[in-house]
């Protein structure tokens, strides 16, 4: 009976005291990690339709988590600021931590260019990004001096290329494209500048022309149309002397878009051809 006694109290102190009991205290297990992918699944390769990456930002606006800021305004009602970002979710371990390169939890690379300014992963192999500071955004290129000059008047960074040829426009890609009403100026897709000096999309620009051939914004011709022109020409010489008898003599004022002057051209149901610059880009007066 003592034996038992004694055994049934030593058993009793060992629940009792916190440090016997606290060594069989097991963490919590991490959640599974949440996956997003770049493609197709079955390649494996984590990201979203916009980026290559295996971090996901937390958003503090709403506190939901996306792979980006794009997949956030694309599901939200509101946008994501990109500066406001201060924690991400690792997608192969599923900590959530301060946004950093490397995750804390398991060490691994959540892209190979990260800005912390922007908070943008990119693991896009080939693919060349800097920050620019004036812009204060990342944009894709090698660097300032490198192949890109940033413009001062225009607030945007172009090819080195354009340095010479760039007409200045302050401000002019504070806007939005005119064909798909994004922003222009913290777009990921590349921009082209018109011969007008407007700008929009080189996506956007490849569909509009299609049907038209004037810019959105000022009407005047986005490209050499000289060949269209001479088209029209010979349309013309065929059609004016076949018109009615009381339209041959007749003269109409027009207001030409490319070389804003004004001037007469032979009246046409259609067409008015530009008496100083030959264009067809004319509106009625």
């Amino acid at each position: 009976n003592t034996i038992n006694t004694n055994t049934n109290t030593n058993s009793n102190n060992k629940d009792n005291n916190p440090r016997a009991s606290s060594t069989l205290i097991q963490p919590p297990p991490r959640p599974s990690p949440m996956r997003t992918f770049h493609g197709d699944p079955n390649a494996g390769i984590l990201g979203c339709p916009h980026y290559r990456r295996r971090a996901r930002l937390v958003a503090p606006c709403c506190n939901s988590v996306h792979t980006c800021r794009l997949c956030h305004d694309e599901k939200k009602e509101h946008r994501l600021d990109r500066y406001s970002v201060q924690e991400m979710e690792c997608m192969l371990c599923g900590l959530r931590q301060p946004t950093q390169q490397n995750c804390r939890g398991c060490g691994m690379e959540m892209a190979t260019y990260y800005c912390g300014i922007c908070h943008l992963f990119d693991d896009e192999p080939g693919k060349s990004i800097y920050h620019c500071p004036f812009c204060n955004v990342c944009r894709r290129g090698l660097g300032l001096g490198k192949d890109v000059f940033h413009c001062m008047s225009c607030n945007m960074c172009l090819s080195l290329k354009l340095f010479r040829a760039h007409r200045c426009r302050e401000r002019c890609v504070e806007v939005d494209c005119p064909v798909c009403s994004d922003s222009l100026f913290d777009s990921s897709q590349p921009i082209k500048e018109l011969p007008c000096g407007h700008f929009m999309h080189s996506s956007c620009f490849l569909q509009y022309t299609r049907y038209n051939y004037t810019c959105p914004f000022c009407s005047k011709s986005v490209g050499d149309m000289s060949v269209y022109f001479q088209m029209l020409d010979s349309l013309l010489a065929v059609e004016l002397p076949q018109m009615p008898p009381e339209y041959r003599r007749r003269r109409q004022r027009v207001l030409c878009n490319d070389c804003s002057k004004e001037g007469e051209a032979p009246y046409h149901f259609v067409y008015h051809s530009c008496p100083h610059c030959r264009s067809y880009n004319t509106r009625v007066l």
